[in-house]
C-alpha cells in the first residue's frame, strides 16, 4: 500500500473512533488536535499532529503551540514532545496517530508532574498609566445603524411603498382568515 492509502485508512479509522469525542478535532484531513484532560483542568494540554506526505514511513509533525497550552512552561512542553518523539520512533512505519493520543492520555500525570502554571497576566505595577484628555470619546462616535443585507433590503422594499410605509390593510389577511374559518364552523352547526 502507498502512503496515501495508509493515510486514508487511518483517517477513516480516526473518524470512527473519535466520533462524538469533544476532545478530538480534525483541522484538515492530515492535521488533528486532541485535548488531554478535561476543560478547566490546570494540567490539561492540547497536542496537534500533522501528517507529512510520506507519513507513516516518515514521522508526523507534533506541536504544542496551541493557545490552549499558554499556561504550560516551555520546559514541560519540550519534555512532552521528547517523550512523544520516542513513541514515534517505536511506531515508525505504522499508523500511529491514535497510538500517540492514547499514549499521551495514559501518561498525562507523568508528563505534567513538573508542571507549574505559568501566569500569563501582567502585574499591575508594570502597567504604565496614560492620562486621557477631558473630552469624552463617546460623544465623538456616532451610533451605527444596523446594516441590512441586499436580500433584507429587497424584502423590505417589496413590502413597503415608495415612502417606506406598509400599505393599508397589510395585516387584514389574518383577520379575514379567522373570520372565514369561524363562519365555516358556524355553518356546520346549522
Amino acid at each position: 500500500m502507498g502512503a496515501n492509502e495508509d493515510q486514508e485508512m487511518e483517517l477513516e479509522a480516526l473518524r470512527s473512533i473519535y466520533e462524538g469525542d469533544e476532545s478530538f478535532r480534525e483541522l484538515s484531513p492530515v492535521s488533528f488536535q486532541y485535548r488531554i484532560g478535561e476543560n478547566g483542568d490546570p494540567k490539561a494540554f492540547l497536542i496537534e499532529i500533522s501528517w507529512t506526505e510520506t507519513y507513516p514511513q516518515t514521522p508526523p509533525i507534533i506541536s504544542m503551540n496551541a493557545f490552549f497550552n499558554n499556561t504550560i512552561s516551555s520546559a514541560v512542553k519540550q519534555s512532552i514532545l521528547a517523550k512523544l518523539q520516542e513513541a514515534v520512533e517505536v511506531n515508525l512505519g505504522t499508523a500511529m496517530t491514535y497510538t500517540l493520543f492514547e499514549y499521551a492520555k495514559d501518561n498525562k500525570e507523568q508528563f505534567m508532574e513538573n508542571h507549574q502554571p505559568v501566569n500569563s497576566t501582567i502585574p499591575i505595577s508594570s502597567i504604565i498609566s496614560v492620562e486621557t484628555p477631558n473630552t469624552a470619546p463617546s460623544s465623538k462616535k456616532k451610533d451605527k445603524k444596523e446594516q441590512l443585507s441586499k436580500a433584507q433590503k429587497r424584502k423590505l422594499a417589496d413590502k413597503t411603498d415608495h415612502k417606506g410605509e406598509l400599505p393599508r390593510g397589510w395585516n387584514w389577511v389574518d383577520v379575514v382568515k379567522v373570520y372565514n374559518t369561524s363562519l365555516l364552523g358556524f355553518k356546520k352547526l346549522l
